[in-house]
């Protein structure tokens, strides 16, 4: 490094650190900004009918001339998700690597965003200049291929970001992680490292992938006489490798059901990272023509998600697999946090129609243990430390581990969603706090849905609704006909006829009194009829269903 260099950058996460989902970080140098993953997060249980949750990139547009491109570490939906709403806001070149890229343009296709969006494939050991920074590409190893760490250089030192990423010695497809790279940045001097925090709390290593093959050659021995049913996330295809490398083995033929997983397998084979024998994959409608002992099913659904193709089955839904007594189940994934409820719901569905489930050791983690981040911080021996990818306990955990390896505590920076860190050789502090925040995209419409719809269907959703209609003769004001009670979700009306009759009268003399008086405006009824319901329901059922007036004039 240069004896004296007061050059500054600025990073600023503008989602992913509170929760697992929506990774997106800026990184800005004078006029150069540079956007790491554009992700985004499944709903939260108390975001009813929302489909996904995208950033808000209000800083990016605010600065839309500095920014130069996205750089893409890798091919999850928590880190590319949100790409096609956002450039459609935003019209910036994408770079990334090959496979990541192909999952990517499939995304572009169903958008019609192929031919707007610049994108450049690039390989690793491979760098890309954007403005004021350069950006080289380091091979690491994760549950899906061609992930990347980054090296990003600006003229104020270096900033590692690793990606999401595990240390496999013995990877099915390509190269181990390039251990070496991480070692010769560490000699040069490196400003930060920005480390995946997703398994932070577990101690030791994470087992290589390979260790699954042996697993599931030890399944597919035991259960030669059964129809074996494999759920897995859709973007693991080396662990849909390995499920055909036994297929293969043991005779039997594989079909893929579910629409991502089609997908990718789809893509991960035209562009030659998975290797599937002639005459092993099947269309669902032949397997009828198969013995069931000499098929197996690659599945989504892993995580109980409602609508994929396993919970269909579960169900009794799905149109062209019955879950038969004799069939076995194999969970491939561990659920992600918050999804406990749903996997064991449908474990327990699968076991009632008479199925054998196995969940045991039939996963690997695609993150790196304790023991994995602290080689990592060995060898790139930073200066700073700034955990990313979790909740708060995985970022702490990554913070003492970080204190462990020898990073004076005033150097770690456990950061929030919008927090501009801005660092240098000298000294890093957080200097300012940008706007960000999930958008809702329900349907068609982005953003379209806020905190108030929500509490809305909140309140519809816990205690129903109440429709007050009447209708006026126009200007004398006088009650034509009603007040009729519409209920909906409130109660029964059938069996609450003296409630609903009782509720009438009330209405009724409160309308009374308030429509003698000639110059009641609407606005005035409107609030008479919320308040007198309001206080009889409560006084009567303890509830407050959501009451709407409808008044009508003739």
């Amino acid at each position: 490094m240069k004896k004296e260099n007061n050059e500054k950058m600025k990073i600023i996460p503008l989602g992913g650190l509170e929760a697992i989902g929506m990774n997106i970080t800026a990184f800005e140098y004078e006029d150069s900004i540079i956007v790491v993953d554009c992700g985004l997060a499944f709903p939260t249980d108390d975001m009813l009918g929302i489909d996904l949750v995208i950033p808000d990139i209000t800083y990016l547009q605010d600065n839309r001339d500095k920014v130069k491109g996205f750089i893409i570490t890798h091919g999850h939906e928590d880190h590319i998700g949100a790409l096609p709403y956002i450039l459609k806001e935003m019209n910036i070149p994408i770079y990334t690597t090959k496979l990541t890229m192909g999952i990517i343009e499939h995304k572009l296709t169903e958008h019609n965003l192929m031919r707007s969006t610049r994108r450049k494939v690039v390989k690793h050991g491979q760098s890309i200049n954007l403005g004021k920074f350069r950006i080289e590409f380091i091979k690491t190893n994760h549950s899906i291929q061609d992930a990347s760490a980054l090296a990003i250089y600006s003229p104020a030192g270096i900033v590692v970001h690793t990606g999401d990423f595990k240390v496999d010695y013995t990877p099915i497809f390509g190269d181990a992680i390039d251990l070496q790279r991480f070692a010769e940045l560490g000699k040069k001097g490196v400003l930060a490292l920005m480390s995946d925090s997703t398994n932070a709390i577990r101690p030791g290593f994470t087992a290589s992938e390979r260790t699954v093959g042996a697993t599931f050659d030890h399944i597919f021995s035991e259960h030669q006489d059964s129809r074996l049913i494999i759920a897995t996330f859709a973007s693991n295809v080396d662990r849909v490798q390995q499920i055909i490398n036994s297929a293969n083995k043991y005779g039997r033929k594989v079909v893929v059901e579910g629409r991502s997983m089609v997908n990718i397998i789809g893509i991960a084979s035209e562009l030659g990272y998975l290797d599937i024998p002639e005459n092993t994959l099947i269309e669902i409608d032949k397997l009828k023509n198969y013995p069931p002992e000499k098929t197996i099913l690659i599945t989504t659904g892993s995580q109980g998600e409602s609508m994929a193709a396993l919970s269909r089955m579960a169900a009794g839904i799905h149109r062209k697999i019955t879950i038969q007594p004799s069939d076995t189940i194999i969970f491939s994934s561990s659920p992600i946090p918050g999804n406990e409820k749903s996997v064991s719901k449908i474990i327990n569905e699968l076991e009632q129609l008479g199925a054998d489930v196995i969940f045991q050791d039939t996963h690997v983690s695609g993150h790196a243990c304790a023991e994995e981040l602290k080689l990592i911080y060995a060898l790139v021996k930073p200066k700073y430390a700034i955990p990313v990818h979790g909740e708060y306990r995985h970022l702490k955990a990554n913070s003492e581990i970080a204190k462990s390896i020898g990073i004076p505590k005033d150097n770690i920076f456990i950061l929030q969603s919008g927090d501009v860190l801005q660092l240098g050789q000298e000294k890093a502090e957080v200097v300012d706090k940008v706007h960000t925040g999930g958008i809702l995209v329900d349907g068609l419409g982005v953003g379209d849905v806020g905190n108030i719809v929500l509490r809305d269907r909140q309140h519809l959703a816990e205690d129903g609704i109440l429709i007050v209609v009447l209708t006026l003769q126009k200007g004398t004001n006088q009650l034509l006909s009603g007040p009729d009670i519409v209920s909906r979700g409130f109660v029964y009306v059938r069996e609450s006829e003296s409630l609903m009759e009782e509720a009438r009268q009330v209405m009724t003399n409160a309308l009374d009194n308030c429509l003698t008086n000639k110059r009641a405006d609407w606005n005035k009824i409107k609030l008479v009829v919320r308040d007198t319901m309001n206080d009889y329901i409560w006084k009567k059922t303890k509830r407050r269903p959501m009451i709407i007036p409808i008044i009508m004039d003739v």
